[in-house]
């Protein structure tokens, strides 16, 4: 088995670009993409406070608006995440 470097989440690989953060792999037919629409600071660091949660297919043949699947919006990442982590696996479990 190859090592795969970077954040994983639940075995998904887990990525960050500026206040998008990605989740799955594009191999797959689904992905979760979080947005961080607000965040605010807390001793040393930032939290998100209000994240966009999107359920996505990876066909670039599809247009971008008809690739959401599903899509909500919580409040902090840690609920995002759990929400986006159960709509990809029931996705991918019902292929």
């Amino acid at each position: 088995m190859a090592e795969q470097n970077g954040l994983t989440y639940k075995g998904r690989p887990l990525m960050r670009k500026d206040n998008m953060i990605y989740y799955g792999s594009m191999a797959d037919q689904y992905i979760v993409i979080m947005q961080i629409l607000d965040s605010k600071d807390f001793q040393d660091m930032r939290l998100a406070t209000r994240v966009s949660v999107q359920l996505q297919l990876t066909d670039q043949t599809v247009r971008p608006k008809d690739r959401i699947i599903k899509k909500s919006e919580k409040d902090g990442f840690y609920a995002a995440l759990d929400v986006g982590c159960v709509w990809l696996e029931r996705a991918l479990a019902s292929k």
